[in-house]
């Protein structure tokens, strides 16, 4: 929180630019506000210092409360920044996210995972707690950001962002479903055969050598063969670039993970249990679907939530070959030296991994034996 109060005096907050064209000028907070106005903004940075100082559970709380609220006041003063320092005879103009939110943003997301965890709070109640932090972004970009260039890149935009979304999510799910069903099926097999083990495992970690530019182009020439020589693959729309190389690149990349906790999933259960599941009558196919794979299941998941967050930082890299998804506007942004525009592409790609995460990893948890109430109530007594 020194490091926050510091960033909020010493680092420009907004840029402000009368067009697109036009690089914005930095504005401190006290170029905004005056230095008044910008002493009284470090208060609650300093609040939270003071209530650090000597932690207890109830000040704990407190700074929970606090950086919620401070998480929600970000777009506020973006908005009162817009307000004074954007013309109203001047609709092109735009203002920028300085490095100081940018700052405090990531600043008090280190402070909320740390409160969570002095804590115990589970993740469904931090959940909770960002939802009124979303609400007032939601309602400041609707009433009082609308001069904000990213709100500008996006209303530009809107129809292209939402099918780039719908394609990102469809490659990315494509992706992990196949990797889960053929993942599955290669550990099974792997699991019987050790030659076949060997040999799967090390053209797994050949595959996730190779760069992912350079995996598009070795696919491109066969890709392309295909299609002119076989003609359903062509109604399909297999072309040598498009959705057919990104899909075959993001399977390749996604089996590794998938195979290898499927494999340690399988192999990780009790021999103890299995030969009491035996021993009660239970033929291999029961052992298997009542037994291994329950227990098995909570890696299971691990495995699919990287490769899922693996897959979705990845697809970006897809738009390069004409797969569309949300790197559409991370390359356009790029080559038109138009940092919103990154961020419009870059900003939702974060929150998707931000939720896939969190939701598989809360589902590996709960599907977890280990970690149910019953067997904590069975330790504890």
């Amino acid at each position: 929180m020194l490091a926050a109060a510091m960033a909020w005096l010493a680092l420009p907050s907004v840029s402000v630019a009368p067009n697109r064209i036009v690089p914005g000028t930095p504005l401190h907070a006290h170029e905004i506000v005056g230095w008044a106005g910008a002493l009284a903004g470090c208060l609650p940075w300093l609040a939270m210092v003071v209530l650090a100082w000597r932690p207890t559970p109830t000040r704990y709380r407190v700074a929970l409360g606090l950086a919620v609220l401070l998480l929600a006041a970000l777009p506020a003063w973006l908005a009162v920044a817009a307000g004074l320092r954007i013309d109203p005879a001047t609709p092109q103009a735009r203002l920028g996210i300085g490095a100081a939110v940018w700052l405090l943003l990531f600043l008090l997301g280190l402070v909320l995972i740390e409160l969570r965890g002095r804590l115990a709070l589970p993740r469904l109640a931090v959940w909770l707690l960002l939802a009124p932090v979303a609400l007032a972004w939601w309602l400041a970009s609707s009433h009082g950001l609308e001069s904000l260039a990213l709100v500008q890149e996006y209303r530009g935009r809107s129809d292209q962002f939402t099918a780039a979304v719908i394609q990102h999510l469809r490659l990315v799910a494509g992706a992990v479903g196949a990797s889960l069903v053929l993942g599955a099926g290669l550990a099974m097999a792997m699991r019987r055969h050790a030659g076949l083990e060997r040999l799967g495992f090390a053209v797994l970690n050949f595959l996730q050598t190779i760069p992912s530019l350079a995996l598009f182009g070795l696919l491109l020439a066969p890709l392309a063969w295909l299609a002119a020589n076989v003609a359903w693959l062509n109604a399909l729309g297999v072309r040598g670039i498009g959705w057919a190389p990104a899909f075959l690149a993001l399977l390749g990349y996604s089996l590794l993970p998938m195979v290898r906790n499927t494999f340690v999933a399988l192999e990780g259960v009790s021999p103890q249990v299995l030969e009491s599941a035996r021993g009660m009558g239970m033929s291999r196919t029961q052992v298997f679907l009542q037994v291994r794979l329950p227990l098995a299941l909570p890696v299971v998941i691990e495995g699919v939530r990287i490769t899922t967050v693996q897959a979705i930082g990845l697809t970006a890299v897809a738009a390069l070959i004409g797969a569309g998804g949300l790197g559409t506007f991370i390359f356009q942004g790029l080559g038109q030296a138009a940092m919103d525009l990154v961020l419009l592409g870059a900003l939702p790609i974060l929150a998707m991994a931000l939720v896939a995460d969190g939701l598989l990893g809360a589902l590996a948890r709960r599907l977890d034996p280990r970690q149910s109430p019953s067997v904590e109530q069975g330790a504890t007594s």
